[in-house]
């Protein structure tokens, strides 16, 4: 009982204030924001960080000896030890900024498996990924002959250790897994993953776009080689995101992008590579985008993953009673809300999800459909697009009140 009251407790704070766009899109009914896994709002702090370095602060970082340069520089670095510590890594150089989650996945196939992978050797995947962690694997079997073993989700949507085991081989050299499916909402044990692969001499990659927002990250206690997750998908503006890699890896990896910044000495016969995490920074990167990401998740370690997750399990709740108690509704991922976040993937027969999410739209309820960007799960799920609806800070009960009574009218209007 006592962690129950904890949980409504978190529920009588309204974080939704903080997002200003909810106060520009009010109108007859409020605006009903439930697509948050493929992008969060920014919250007022967010957007004041970003306009303040846009009116005190805008210069090129690392390059300027003039004031306004070094401040801009301090704003920048600042931001990537905001990042170390939210992921606890051991030093800023185990932190290099991408565009985002695709952009580090590929850095990583790119820089250390062409380089360091060899025809035969295995990579591990599972089929629920996202594109950005499949793709990339893809790309390097077929072009340097490695072998891509992809292992399937069990009835509940989850990885189980069993299969893992049976899926290894000798040959198994790389392992990719997301830390929370963007399709089923499942959170896999990614520490326990870690020490499997660890003690098995297994690069280990995990995709934490979708655990970002709603988990406590700590790369040292999973033991994984590389992490990655998108600013946008926690209220930081698009275009930045981050990439973890253990320092002694990242050493080894020739760059990625070759041109400014990322340089020590350039002759006409040969370059010298910056230190870390420099090397893999080439060009003039998106300063006031790593600025807004360290606003956004300082606004985060302000409320505590503890209430989003408490505020999470509330909803999510809510959703599948709702879903269970409508007739022809299907919903995928695991039925224990506290093995999945804030996403919900479902499908009701005989109505196709755009029509559903036009439906929706009319009364101001936003919910994302389609294959989600995980098309060889779908093909797996046997059907060729879901609905999902995912939560964040901003939403409450009535939201999910909100998407209860817009299926209720599709059923009413598309299928009688």
């Amino acid at each position: 009982m006592l962690l129950e009251r904890n949980i409504k407790s978190s529920m009588e704070i309204n974080y939704k204030k903080d997002f200003p766009i909810f106060e520009k899109r009010g109108g007859e009914k409020p605006f009903v924001y439930l697509d948050s896994a493929a992008m969060a709002h920014s919250p007022r702090a967010v957007i004041e960080a970003v306009v303040a370095h846009a009116e005190k602060f805008r210069s090129n970082v690392h390059r300027g000896v003039y004031a306004l340069s070094e401040e801009a520089t301090e704003a920048y670095e600042g931001a990537r030890e905001i990042v170390r510590k939210f992921l606890n890594a051991r030093s800023t150089g185990e932190i290099v900024f991408t565009r985002n989650t695709t952009e580090a996945l590929n850095l990583v196939a790119s820089s250390f498996g062409r380089n360091f992978l060899q025809v035969g050797n295995h990579i591990l995947v599972s089929r629920a990924e996202h594109h950005s962690n499949f793709l990339p694997w893809q790309q390097l079997r077929d072009e340097k002959g490695i072998i891509l073993d992809i292992l399937d989700v069990d009835e509940n949507g989850e990885i189980t250790f069993g299969a893992i085991e049976r899926a290894v081989t000798p040959q198994t050299k790389l392992a990719a897994f997301s830390f929370v499916s963007n399709v089923l909402g499942a959170i896999n044990p990614v520490k326990e993953m870690g020490k499997f692969f660890r003690e098995r001499g297994i690069i280990f990659v995990v995709d934490a776009a979708q655990a970002a927002p709603h988990i406590p990250i700590d790369v040292q206690n999973i033991g994984c080689d590389f992490l990655a997750f998108s600013g946008y998908k926690l209220g930081a503006p698009t275009g930045i995101g981050s990439l973890y890699g253990k320092e002694e890896i990242l050493e080894k990896m020739p760059p990625f992008l070759r041109g400014g910044s990322m340089i020590r000495e350039v002759t006409v016969e040969k370059a010298e590579w910056n230190d870390l995490p420099w090397k893999f920074e080439a060009g003039t990167q998106n300063i006031e985008g790593a600025v807004g990401l360290g606003a956004a998740i300082k606004y985060i370690e302000g409320i505590g993953f503890e209430t989003i997750r408490n505020s999470e399990e509330i909803l999510l709740k809510k959703t599948l009673a709702v879903l269970e108690n409508i007739k022809g509704v299907r919903f995928f991922g695991p039925k224990n809300v506290l093995c999945r976040v804030g996403v919900v993937s479902f499908v009701i027969d005989g109505i196709h999800p755009h029509d559903l999410a036009s439906i929706l739209d009319q009364d101001g309820v936003c919910i994302r459909v389609g294959h989600h960007c995980a098309m060889p799960l779908h093909q797996w799920l046997g059907v060729p697009a879901t609905c999902r609806a995912s939560f964040w800070v901003y939403n409450e009960p009535e939201d999910v009140a909100r998407l209860r009574e817009g299926i209720e009218k599709a059923i009413h209007t598309l299928k009688y």
